[in-house]
């Protein structure tokens, strides 16, 4: 019996991305009609998608609570509409950071999307290199956690120095530098930051030696950009080398991110089109993830696995 057919269905949140992915899988992305009500109230309309294999892709960015409400009915209707499968694909997945309660009276954001998402209609979830590795486990549908490290490693490979230094701006970068100093066989320096609010913080002390040696900050996301210019201050007065490179998977850039890492005079900033691109040119790159994703969907739709996502090359 023949596989049912792939369709990619395309939210409003990154079209570019999804068409691009569509091309790679060789077929046509389905876009959807969204109609708005005068209060705000969404209704997108899909094209006949019955008894097909669908991927529905919308990256849940800013603004983040409206894409994840589009995301949540285009995966009813997908099912209400009679799909074969239904796969949700969020290169990025917003409320990741609230994997944890830090205070008593919190939820436990990234549970509660996630189950919204399996209940809205998602047979599986596909990931790209979500904020934390324990999302899988508060997912109740299979997760297939795809990753942008080979790729942005690979684009930092051909002008970094041999004598780099990976950093990771902060404690919970950590995982994601060793990822890319793997493969770029680079040893790892760890700042140690203290956030005072949620576009202010402070990089305190620096645990490697960076003294004279270009450098790499690798970090999953970039929102305000507060992490990175401190890192980066830091990284200064500490003697390492002046034209400093950044390395990130999503690109948020909210609020005047773009601004501060301008002024910073930074070599480099790099990261994927997991967020729809707002700015490029002489300070953001963008690097296509849509190859990685188009492999991870010809996988899922074929039955075979998906390689796993920290899998290092040699």
């Amino acid at each position: 019996m023949s596989n049912p057919i792939l369709r990619v269905v395309s939210g409003t949140a990154n079209p570019g991305l999804a068409a691009a992915v569509a091309n790679h899988l060789g077929v046509e992305s389905d876009g959807c009609d969204v109609a708005r009500f005068p209060d705000g109230e969404l209704r997108p309309t899909i094209e006949n998608i019955c008894g097909a294999d669908v991927y529905v892709i919308q990256p849940t960015a800013p603004p983040v609570n409206e894409h994840i409400i589009e995301l949540m009915l285009l995966l009813d209707a997908c099912r209400r509409s009679r799909a074969a499968r239904v796969t949700a694909v969020l290169p990025y997945f917003g409320y990741a950071r609230q994997d944890r309660r830090t205070a008593a009276g919190q939820a436990l954001g990234s549970s509660v999307i996630a189950d919204a998402i399996a209940g809205a209609g998602a047979d599986r979830l596909v990931i790209v290199d979500p904020h934390t590795a324990a999302l899988e486990a508060q997912c109740r549908i299979p997760v297939e956690i795809v990753t942008a490290v080979p790729t942005l490693a690979g684009e930092l490979a051909a002008e970094l120095p041999e004598n780099s230094v990976v950093v990771a701006p902060d404690l919970g970068a950590v995982k994601i530098a060793e990822r890319y100093a793997g493969i770029l066989h680079d040893p790892v320096a760890i700042v140690r930051k203290q956030r005072e609010n949620g576009s202010a913080v402070s990089a305190l002390d620096i645990a490697g030696d960076v003294c004279g040696r270009p450098v790499v900050i690798i970090d999953d996301m970039i929102t305000t950009g507060a992490t990175i210019e401190a890192a980066a201050q830091l990284l200064r007065t500490r003697g390492a080398a002046p034209d400093i490179v950044v390395a990130a998977t999503h690109g948020l850039f909210v609020h005047a991110a773009v601004s501060r890492l301008r002024e910073l005079d930074l070599g480099r900033v790099i990261v994927t089109d997991t967020v729809a691109p707002k700015e490029t040119g002489a300070v953001i790159e963008v690097c296509s993830i849509a190859p990685t994703l188009a492999a991870a969907i010809a996988c899922m739709h074929n039955d075979k696995p998906v390689p796993p996502a920290g899998r290092r090359r040699s």
